[in-house]
C-alpha cells in the first residue's frame, strides 16, 4: 500500500479535505507481464533479453497498437520459437477486455471493463458525442463518436454530485489499462483510425491529475503508437492545481477542462470539498500557465444542481470570474444527471436555457453538453459500475435541443 504525495500531483482527499486516502496499487501487477501500455522503449528492452532484432520491435509494437491483436500466438510476423519463449517468460498482450454491456435507448453504450486484478472500470461509448467539443476551437463534427475513458477506479476527490464519489477511491489505473479502455472500445466498433472521426474525453472515472503519470503515459501511447492526435482529446479535472502546472509543460497534451461548477467559493466547497484546497484563484492562477494552440480554447464545465447554483445571479457571478481568466474559453453546461439517493435535482429546462443566455450575455460562449446515456447510467457524473440497470420511462434522456453545431 501507497499514499499519495502532497507535494507532486497524489492528493486524495476525504470530504473534509484534510486526510489522506490510502491509493491502492493493483495487487499482483508486478507479477503479470502484459506488454499492452509499454512504448517502444519498453518493448526493445524486453526483446533484448531474447537476442532478436531491432526491427522485431517495431512488429511487436504494431501488432499490439495498430493491429489490435490480443493473443500472442497470433502475433505471425514473429516466430513461433519467439512467441512460445515470451509466453514462458510470462509475457502476455494483457489488452483489456469488455466483460458487461449497457445499451441505451439514445445508441449510447457503457462498458465495465476488466483490469489485470479483477476488477471493472467503466467506459463510454457516444456515436455522434454529446457536443462537448462545441465552440473549444477544434475541428470536430457534429458526428464524430465520443469515447469517455476512466483514469482510476473509484475517485477520492468526492464531488457531492457524482456517483462515483460514492465508491471512494480503488486503485489508479496503469496506462496500459486506460489505453486500453480505447482500444477495446475502438475495436468494437470496428473503427479505423485516419478515416473515422473520434474523440477521446478523460472524464469518466477518476480525477486524471491523481494518477498523473499513468495517465500521461497512456495519452502519448494513444498518440505516438495508437495514432490518435492528442487535438482530438480533452481531459478534464476538478483542479489539481500541481497537476494543471505540470501539465502546462507538456509538449504532447489533450485539451483541457475545468470542472467549475459554481460562481464563488463558498458554494463550490459544498459541492466540490476540494476547493478547500486549491480555492477558485488558485485554478484561474493555474490554467492561465497552460500555453493554447492556434484556435484552442479553455473549457469550463459548470453541472447545473437545481437551486444550488443555476440562479442568474450566479450566471453573472461567473461572466465575471471568467472575464478574468483572460484566456480564450468557454463553458459547458451540464444539467444533472440524476441518481439513487442523490440529494440534488435538475433544473428546468427553462432554467437551464436562461443560465445559458445570461452567459453569453456576459460575453462568455455558452454551450449546453447533450446528456447521453441516462437511462442506462452513462451519464456525466453517474459511472459507478452499476449492474443492476433499470430503464426509468419518465427520465428525460433528450431534455434540451442541441446547439447548431
Amino acid at each position: 500500500m501507497r499514499y499519495a504525495d502532497t507535494t507532486e500531483i497524489g492528493v486524495a482527499m476525504t470530504s473534509g479535505g484534510e486526510n489522506l486516502l490510502p491509493i491502492l496499487d493493483a495487487p499482483g501487477i508486478e507479477r503479470m507481464r502484459p506488454l499492452f501500455g509499454l512504448h517502444n522503449q519498453q518493448l526493445s528492452e524486453i526483446l533484448q533479453e531474447f537476442s532478436v532484432s531491432a526491427y522485431r520491435v517495431g512488429q511487436l509494437s504494431r501488432a499490439i497498437y495498430r493491429n489490435w491483436i490480443e493473443d500472442l500466438a497470433d502475433v505471425t510476423n514473429l516466430s513461433k520459437d519467439l512467441r512460445d519463449r515470451l509466453t514462458q517468460a510470462g509475457y502476455h498482450i494483457g489488452l483489456p477486455s469488455i466483460v458487461e454491456t449497457y445499451k441505451s435507448v439514445d445508441g449510447t453504450e457503457r462498458y465495465l471493463i476488466s483490469t489485470y486484478d479483477g476488477q471493472t472500470v467503466e467506459t463510454v461509448w457516444m456515436p455522434e458525442g454529446d457536443d462537448g467539443e462545441a465552440g473549444d476551437g477544434s475541428e470536430t463534427g457534429y458526428h464524430d463518436s465520443t469515447i469517455c475513458v476512466s483514469s482510476q477506479i473509484g475517485c477520492a476527490v468526492n464531488c457531492q454530485f457524482c456517483l462515483t464519489a460514492k465508491l471512494g477511491i480503488i486503485r489508479n489505473l496503469t496506462a496500459g489499462e486506460i489505453a486500453g479502455q480505447v482500444v477495446a472500445v475502438l475495436k468494437r466498433h470496428a473503427v479505423q483510425i485516419g478515416r473515422d472521426r473520434i474523440n477521446l474525453v478523460f472524464m469518466g472515472m477518476g480525477e486524471p491529475f491523481l494518477n498523473y503519470d499513468a495517465f500521461m503515459d497512456a495519452v502519448r501511447l494513444l498518440v505516438h503508437e495508437v495514432g490518435i492526435a492528442e487535438s482530438r482529446m480533452t481531459v478534464s479535472t476538478s483542479g489539481i492545481m500541481p497537476g494543471i502546472l505540470r501539465f502546462a509543460q507538456e509538449p504532447v497534451r489533450p485539451k483541457l477542462a475545468i470542472s467549475l461548477n459554481a460562481s464563488n467559493d463558498k458554494v463550490r466547497e459544498q459541492i466540490m470539498p476540494i476547493t478547500r484546497k486549491w480555492d477558485i484563484q488558485h485554478l484561474v492562477n493555474a490554467v492561465r500557465q497552460v500555453p493554447l494552440r492556434s484556435k484552442e480554447k479553455l473549457t469550463f464545465e459548470y453541472v447545473l444542481l437545481g437551486g444550488v447554483n443555476d440562479q442568474l445571479s450566479h450566471a453573472d457571478e461567473a461572466g465575471k470570474l471568467l472575464r478574468r481568466v483572460g484566456r480564450p474559453l468557454k463553458v459547458n453546461l451540464i444539467v444533472w444527471n440524476p441518481g439513487p439517493h442523490m440529494p440534488y435535482d435538475m433544473p428546468p429546462p427553462h432554467r437551464v436555457m436562461e443560465f445559458q443566455a445570461r452567459l453569453k450575455h456576459n460575453g462568455i460562449p455558452a454551450f449546453i453538453r447533450r446528456p447521453r446515456g441516462r437511462d442506462i447510467y452513462a451519464a456525466c457524473g453517474q459511472l459507478k459500475r452499476t449492474v443492476a440497470v433499470r430503464t426509468n420511462p419518465l427520465l428525460p434522456v433528450f431534455p434540451f435541443l442541441p446547439d447548431e453545431p
